[in-house]
C-alpha cells in the first residue's frame, strides 16, 4: 500500500485520497476553512497549504521539494510524498492568510454566538500574529436575515463559500450566491428568493465562523456551557443521529452527529426544531385516577403508588370479564414495547396487540444521497418486530391502527391500555370514541381528547428523557442515551411497566437497564441478533478547556 510523510508521520493511503483527507483521517491537524468532506473542493480559503517533496522520476525518484506550496485539500497524495505543513514556508502562509481574513473581521468575540466553537478564533491562536498591522478603517458589511430560521453577519464571512456550494450540491435549490468581489464581496440570497429548503439550516453547522447564525439558538446559551448527549431522530423514521445540547435539564438545540450510513452530515429543519414540544408547557405532569381529587404535589411517590395499583386494578378486573387490548406507539421504544406487553400479558396472556397510527407527510424525498422520510414515527418496524417476537414470530397477529381501533369500536376489549408519546395531537374523535366506550389506562406525555376519559394517566417521558433504541425505515437498528431527566413526575414507559410488574407480584421494582433488556428481548423468537446488531453511539472524549481559570 502506498505511504505519505505529514509532518515526520508516515500514513498508508487508498489512491485518490487527498493529503487533507489522509491527515483528518490519522487525527493530524491541518488548518483549512474552505473544505468540507459533504461538498466539492473550492482549494480557496489557502490556509491549508503545504510544502511538498516527491519523488521524481525524471530524476531517478529522488526525493525534491516542488516550486510552490500546494492546497492540501485538493492535491491528490502519492507514493514517497513528504509533506510539511510546519515548515517555516508553510508557517508563514498560515499567518498571511490569517491576517487577511481579520483585517475587515469585527472584533466581537464577547457578543459572537460562534465563540467556542470557531475555527476563526481557534486558528487565529494557533496560527495567527499576535497583533494586526492594518491600521486602516474596516469594511463595514450588513446584517441580514436570509431565511426563516438563518441570520446572516456578512462582516463576519470569510468567503469559503461552504454554505453557496452546500444549497447548490447538497439541496438543489441554489438559493445562495457571491456578491460583488474583492473586500467587498459577501454571501446574499437571489432576488425574490430565501432560504428557506427543508435541509436549510444545515448552513449554520458548516460555517467554521459566526457569519451564518441560528436565530433560535440567538444569545440563549454559551456553548461551553452545554452538555452533548448521541441521540436519534425522534420523530420522523429516518433515525438521523443527532446531538442534544442541553443544559441544567433544559435542551437549546440539536446539532446533527455525522454518520455516513445513515444521514451523513445533515439534519432537516424538521428534526432541528421539531423538539420543542419536549418543554411544553401544557405537558401532563402527574399521575391521575379518574375520580379522585388531582393528586399533591407534596405526595408524588402516594400519587404514583396508587395510580399504579389502579392501573393493575382495572385490568385484573376487566380480564376477568373478556381480552385486554394494547395499543403501542411507533413513538416509542424497542424497550419500551417489550417491557409493557410483558407487563399486559402477566394479567391476560392472550392479550391482543396494536401498533399505534403512523403518521404519513407526503413522499420521501431525495437530497444527493440523503434522504427526508415522509413517515413521522421513529419506531414503527421496531415496535412490530418486538411486538411480532412475542407472539412467536406472529407478525399477523399485530394489528394496525385502524383495526385495533375497529375491534375496540365493537366492544372486542373489555379494557385497553393507550400508549401515545406523539409531538403533537393525535387522538381524533373517531379515536376518542372507539376507546372510551370501555375502562383504559392512558399514558401519554401531552393532553388529548383521552385525558379526561382515562381510568388511569400515567405521564410518560419523551424520548430524550429517556434510553432505548429505534428502528428506522432502513432498518437500522440504533441506541440512543438519556439526555435529560424526565419533567416533573413523569417517567419512561420502561420504568413504569417496571414498575407496574413489580406492584402486581408483591416486590420491590427495579431501575430500567436498557442492556439487560436488550438481553431479553434477543431470547424472543426470531429476535436472537437483537443485542448484537444494534448500533451504539461512539463513546466521545470530553475537551477540557486550557484556560486557566482563577478565583477573584
Amino acid at each position: 500500500m502506498p505511504s505519505i510523510s505529514i509532518n515526520g508521520q508516515s500514513f498508508d493511503f487508498e489512491p485518490g485520497e487527498t493529503i487533507l483527507q489522509i491527515s483528518l483521517r490519522n487525527e493530524v491537524e491541518i488548518p483549512h476553512y474552505c473544505y468540507h468532506p459533504g461538498l466539492s473542493i473550492a482549494a480557496n480559503c489557502r490556509i491549508c497549504l503545504a510544502e511538498i517533496w516527491a519523488p521524481n522520476p525524471r530524476n531517478d525518484h529522488k526525493l525534491e521539494p516542488w516550486p510552490k506550496l500546494v492546497p492540501t485539500c485538493q492535491q491528490t497524495a502519492s507514493d514517497g510524498m513528504v509533506v510539511h505543513t510546519d515548515s517555516p514556508k508553510s508557517v508563514a502562509n498560515q499567518k498571511q492568510v490569517m491576517e487577511l481574513l481579520l483585517i475587515n473581521h469585527p472584533v466581537d468575540c464577547p457578543v459572537c454566538d460562534q465563540a467556542g466553537e470557531c475555527h476563526l478564533q481557534d486558528y487565529s491562536y494557533q496560527y495567527g500574529r499576535g497583533e494586526s498591522r492594518f491600521r486602516e478603517d474596516k469594511n463595514k458589511q450588513p446584517k441580514k436575515s436570509v431565511g426563516p430560521n438563518v441570520l446572516l453577519y456578512s462582516d463576519r464571512c470569510i468567503m469559503c463559500t461552504r454554505c453557496v456550494r452546500f444549497t447548490r450540491e447538497v439541496t438543489g435549490t441554489g438559493e445562495l450566491m457571491v456578491d460583488g468581489r474583492g473586500s467587498t464581496g459577501q454571501i446574499n440570497i437571489f432576488p425574490g428568493m430565501a432560504l428557506d429548503n427543508e435541509l436549510a439550516s444545515n448552513v449554520i453547522d458548516i460555517c467554521p465562523v459566526g457569519a451564518l447564525l441560528d436565530k433560535d439558538f440567538l444569545f440563549k446559551q454559551r456553548v461551553w456551557f452545554l452538555t452533548k448527549t448521541a441521540s436519534i431522530d425522534g420523530i420522523t423514521s429516518s433515525g438521523d443521529n443527532i446531538w442534544v445540547e442541553h443544559n441544567e435539564g433544559v435542551v437549546h438545540r440539536i446539532k446533527p452527529r455525522e454518520n455516513p450510513e445513515v444521514n451523513k452530515w445533515w439534519i432537516t429543519d424538521e428534526v432541528r426544531y421539531g423538539w420543542k414540544f419536549v418543554h411544553d408547557e401544557g405537558r401532563l405532569r402527574m399521575p391521575a385516577v379518574r375520580g379522585l381529587d388531582a393528586f399533591d404535589h407534596n405526595r408524588a411517590g402516594d400519587a404514583w403508588r396508587d395510580s399504579i395499583a389502579t392501573a393493575n386494578q382495572t385490568l385484573e378486573v376487566a380480564a376477568g370479564q373478556g381480552r385486554l387490548g394494547v395499543l403501542v406507539s411507533p413513538m416509542l421504544s424497542c424497550e419500551d414495547a417489550y417491557l409493557l406487553a410483558q407487563w399486559v400479558r402477566s394479567i391476560d396472556p392472550g392479550v391482543v396487540f396494536g401498533v399505534g397510527p403512523v403518521p404519513i407527510d407526503g413522499e420521501d424525498r431525495v437530497y444527493s444521497g440523503f434522504i427526508v422520510r415522509a413517515e413521522k414515527a421513529p419506531n414503527a418496524r421496531g415496535v412490530r418486530r418486538v411486538l411480532a417476537g412475542l407472539c412467536g414470530g406472529d407478525e399477523g397477529a399485530i394489528l394496525d391502527a385502524d383495526a385495533f381501533r375497529s375491534q375496540s369500536s365493537a366492544g372486542q376489549f373489555a379494557a385497553t391500555v393507550i400508549t401515545g408519546n406523539y409531538p403533537s395531537e393525535w387522538v381524533t374523535a373517531e379515536w376518542a370514541e372507539a376507546i372510551a366506550s370501555k375502562p383504559f389506562v392512558l399514558i401519554d406525555t401531552l393532553p388529548s381528547r383521552l385525558t379526561e376519559a382515562a381510568a388511569v394517566l400515567l405521564p410518560s417521558a419523551t424520548w430524550m428523557e429517556k434510553a432505548g433504541s429505534f428502528q428506522n425505515a432502513a432498518d437500522q437498528l440504533q441506541a440512543f442515551e438519556r439526555a435529560i431527566t424526565p419533567i416533573d413526575y413523569c417517567k419512561s414507559e420502561s420504568q413504569m411497566a417496571i414498575d407496574l410488574l413489580a406492584n402486581r407480584e408483591g416486590r420491590a421494582s427495579v431501575k430500567f437497564d436498557p442492556e439487560q433488556t436488550r438481553a431479553e428481548i434477543s431470547t424472543l423468537f426470531g429476535l436472537s441478533g437483537f443485542r448484537n446488531e444494534i448500533i451504539r453511539p461512539e463513546a466521545k472524549v470530553s475537551i477540557e478547556s486550557d484556560m486557566v481559570v482563577v478565583d477573584l
